[in-house]
């Protein structure tokens, strides 16, 4: 068979690894004349300008995950390495999405059943290509796939358990509109069958939205983190008094075990915990399962203290909602550091959301500063200042600001391109500067 595999970056890189390994005849396909990833040696390739014009002849075309595929022209079967995963998976999969708190929520539930004995596979779109564990997985373990929009975008199956976390707008820069961003996530409850649940956010009205695709919304759909879950059928997990309980009156253990900062995520707890219902889990290994994990790099993840201040680094905060939910896990005053790549993003609900909470400064970088400060002018925020340096001056400025007793953090609400490689490298580098204050 005659395989294009459309994008070379990592996971391009694992799809040419295992369309190669299969037998098939494999091209690479890359918009760009030097790939992000070192070509192997003797690949056929057609790489730079015009080279997504190319993909006559092909029997499969192999999206990478980022790539749309209204930009895919051609007469072959389009796929993607999430539908080849979700086809020859043998293993039970839990899925979910959201704009913010995927990875974290993942997480938890891979720690919740790994303290309850189960073999646990964490991929996706936390930076595991699903392809290359595919081998190692047998038909007792348990599959956790963290799913973006793009992944899900013509995914033709559902997992067999999804949790649809807080939406907002997010990745129109890629996504044509708002609805098809919507669009390509529901297809995470679309292809359910009647054996299969979903846990949805309480209050949420695009998480809603997006379960109301369930095919048995009424019946296999459940609010988390809500005594009144809207289905006495489907056992969920919410907080009362400082307690985990279930909505049939299990009392599990204190919230006070989870070592992550901010409600939103006692919230992401509820949604991990609602989705490990379905299996043994104890109380006892509910508790160990949230205590061990203690946050993913970049995501709101305590740096250092200097100088009676404390910095945190929450690079990965690349929406709008997620630097409020990062600014409002803290009562201290707060130095804020905002701004990267666009995104689409509107700032209306962020400058709303800092005038409610005690900011020291709020400082503006990238190429979206102005965007930001002409939000924040309209909007009436004060106390912002626009830095364009390195991430050493960002932070240096940082300090000159701070007082005894704030905190400094890095959650940009905007893409890392420009400035930065990635979010990675947006995150190592504010590291890196507060190490060398």
């Amino acid at each position: 068979m005659k395989v294009a595999v459309v994008g070379y970056g990592i996971e391009g890189e694992q799809n040419y690894r295992y369309w190669t390994a299969r037998g098939d005849e494999v091209t690479i396909v890359d918009e760009r004349a030097t790939p992000s990833r070192e070509l192997p040696l003797g690949a056929t390739t057609i790489l730079g300008d015009g080279a997504l014009e190319k993909l006559g002849g092909f029997d499969l075309v192999v999206r990478t995950a980022g790539l749309a595929p209204t930009k895919l022209h051609t007469t072959a079967k389009l796929w993607s390495a999430t539908n080849e995963f979700f086809r020859q998976c043998p293993a039970p999969i839990i899925g979910v999405t959201g704009s913010k708190g995927k990875g974290t929520t993942c997480s938890l539930v891979t720690s919740i059943l790994r303290a309850a004995g189960y073999t646990v596979h964490l991929v996706g779109n936390i930076g595991i290509p699903a392809l290359e564990v595919l081998p190692d997985i047998e038909t007792d373990h348990i599959v956790v796939y963290e799913l973006s929009s793009f992944q899900l975008w013509d995914l033709e199956r559902s997992p067999h358990q999804a949790a649809v976390l807080y939406i907002e707008p997010d990745h129109l820069d890629v996504h044509k509109d708002f609805a098809e961003y919507i669009g390509a996530k529901s297809n995470i409850v679309k292809f359910q069958s009647r054996t299969d649940i979903c846990v949805y956010h309480p209050s949420n009205e695009w998480s809603l939205a997006i379960a109301r695709n369930q095919p048995d919304f009424t019946t296999h759909a459940a609010k988390y983190n809500t005594e009144q879950n809207g289905n006495d059928r489907l056992e969920t997990v919410y907080v009362h008094d400082g307690m985990f309980v279930t909505t049939r009156g299990r009392k599990i253990c204190p919230t006070n075990v989870v070592k992550l900062p901010g409600m939103f995520n006692l919230d992401n707890a509820s949604a991990a915990m609602s989705l490990c219902l379905s299996y043994e889990v104890d109380d006892g290994q509910f508790a160990q399962g949230l205590a061990d994990f203690t946050g993913l790099p970049h995501r709101l993840r305590f740096v250092a203290v200097k100088s009676d201040v404390k910095y945190y680094d929450d690079s990965i905060a690349t929406t709008p909602g997620s630097a409020v939910a990062a600014v409002g896990a803290f009562v201290e005053p707060k130095v804020l550091i905002l701004g990267g790549s666009s995104k689409g993003a509107d700032f209306t609900g962020l400058a709303h959301a800092l005038q409610d909470v005690h900011m020291r400064k709020i400082l503006l970088i990238g190429s979206e500063a102005g965007v930001i400060a002409e939000t924040f002018e309209r909007e009436d925020v004060k106390g912002y200042e626009i830095i364009d340096g390195t991430m050493q001056d960002v932070v240096a400025r940082a300090q000159q600001v701070a007082e005894p007793g704030d905190v400094v953090v890095l959650s940009p609400a905007c893409a890392s391109f420009g400035m930065f490689r990635d979010y990675k490298d947006r995150g190592d580098q504010f590291i890196d500067a507060v190490a060398a204050l």
